[in-house]
């Protein structure tokens, strides 16, 4: 039976970045909304109340805040993973949903948004 891991959410996340295949869309950042749901275990610390027993969520933030509005990626698949993978960097994370919501992506629709899940 596989453990059941704990989870802290990121929600809602702002950042601007170049993102799209469009001529007009390489041109100037755009909106975009991350949402994270971590997986680890949380147990240690909520028992000892101290941040080196946790994810720093925190940090991981500015990482992917910092990554995310310095990239120029054509695809928001390609966003997600980037993401994904500086979750799976951070000690402690065992696996992580990543949404990637563009806003006006498509004439009609309030946005596009692409889920992914990754795991060690």
């Amino acid at each position: 039976m596989e453990d059941m891991m704990d989870r802290i959410r990121i929600c809602d996340l702002f950042v601007r970045c170049i993102l799209g295949i469009n001529e007009n869309e390489r041109r100037k950042k755009q909106d975009v909304v991350i949402n994270l749901t971590i997986y680890t275990d949380l147990h240690k610390a909520g028992q000892s109340d101290g941040i080196a027993d946790t994810v720093d969520y925190r940090a991981l933030k500015k990482r992917i805040f910092t990554m995310a509005e310095n990239s120029q990626y054509f695809l928001v698949e390609a966003l997600a993973e980037a993401v994904a993978g500086l979750c799976l960097e951070q000690q402690g994370v065992r696996q992580v949903d990543v949404s990637v919501e563009k806003p006006h992506a498509l004439r009609f629709a309030r946005s596009v948004a692409v889920d992914i899940t990754r795991k060690h």
